[in-house]
C-alpha cells in the first residue's frame, strides 16, 4: 500500500519550476540551530546584478516558520505584489536569526545561538 505523499508547500512547489526569469524572490531560514527555523527572509531581485529590495523578514517564537501558514501566506502574497516570475530557496536553515551589527557587535559570534559559533552555515560542518 503506498500513502500519499504530503503535498509541499505553494513555495516549495514554485521553487522547484526553475528560473522563469525576473523578478526573482530569494527565501532564506534562520535559527538557533540547524533543526528550528524561527526567522524567514525574503529579498526581491528585479534584475540580474541587482541587490535584493525590497526585503521581508517573518519572526516566529512559536512554530517553525517553515510550517506556519499565516506566514506562508504572507510571503506568497509578497512574492505576487512584486510579480516574482522565479522562487529560489534555501533547503536548510542557513545561520542565527539575529543579525550581525545590529543585535551582537560586528566580527563576534552571536551570545544568543552557541551552534552557529564555529559553523559554516551553507555546509554545517564546524570550523576550525
Amino acid at each position: 500500500m503506498k500513502f500519499p505523499r504530503r503535498s509541499p508547500s505553494p513555495l516549495k512547489k514554485r521553487a522547484r519550476r526553475g528560473f522563469r526569469g525576473y523578478p526573482i524572490a530569494t527565501v532564506a531560514f534562520y535559527g538557533p540551530d540547524d533543526t528550528y527555523a524561527t526567522k524567514v527572509a525574503v529579498g526581491i531581485v528585479a534584475s540580474e546584478g541587482d541587490e535584493a529590495d525590497p526585503l521581508e523578514r517573518w519572526v516566529a517564537k512559536d512554530r517553525d516558520v517553515r510550517s506556519n501558514p499565516a506566514i506562508g501566506r504572507e510571503i506568497l502574497a509578497f512574492i505576487e505584489r512584486h510579480g516574482v516570475k522565479t522562487v529560489v530557496m534555501t533547503d536548510r536553515i542557513i545561520g542565527c536569526p539575529h543579525e550581525e551589527g545590529v543585535d551582537y557587535p560586528e566580527g563576534q559570534p552571536c551570545p544568543k545561538c552557541p551552534f552557529w559559533a564555529h559553523r559554516d552555515r551553507w555546509t554545517g560542518e564546524i570550523l576550525h
